[in-house]
């Protein structure tokens, strides 16, 4: 069973990742350094080359390769769930868990990296990751955990996901024996 970590940016997908696999020892796969190793160049390059829809495009391919691994800790962009057979390919590789934080946590910690997340250029980084936070609400609901990082360390984070890991569990348990 691989553990997904899908969510917003800025939410701690990549570091919490790290964390869980370090605890699980367990392989840690990116999903983004994957994309961007494979095109051989940075996410924001791929974004101004081939739009949104080329990147997701590649985006979905490597999900489809992710589904296949097993027992991995994956943290995925911030869109991955807006494609319907990506959360069908990754619901059957394992739990999803998804991360949250408020906009204003969001834009706190992806500010000094903005130039590498196209989709929040502009005047008004806030309002953006509060329209987009809106726009994705439904999709980010698909995960089977959510869990909210804002006022949270990392180590808290990754011990709250453990505990939610452990439930999901038993309830799967639970239900297959019904």
């Amino acid at each position: 069973m691989n553990i997904v970590l899908v969510g917003f940016m800025g939410t701690g997908k990549s570091a919490v990742g790290r964390g869980l696999a370090r605890r699980l020892k367990r392989p840690f796969l990116d999903l983004d350094e994957r994309i961007a190793r494979e095109a051989g160049r940075a996410i924001p390059e791929i974004f101004a080359l081939e739009g949104e829809a080329g990147f997701r495009k590649r985006e979905s391919k490597a999900v489809e390769w992710a589904s296949g691994l097993k027992e991995h800790v994956v943290a995925t962009g911030g869109g991955v769930m807006l494609e319907e057979a990506n959360v069908e390919r990754l619901k059957k590789s394992g739990i999803l868990i998804c991360l949250s934080a408020r906009p204003d946590v969001i834009v706190r910690r992806t500010l000094n990296r903005l130039p590498s997340r196209p989709l929040l250029s502009g005047a008004d980084p806030k309002g953006r990751v509060e329209e987009l936070l809106k726009l994705r609400a439904p999709f980010y609901a698909q995960a089977d955990v959510a869990i909210d990082t804002s006022d949270r360390s990392l180590e808290q984070v990754v011990a709250e996901v453990l505990r939610e890991i452990e439930k999901w569990k038993l309830e799967r348990r639970s239900l297959s024996s019904t």
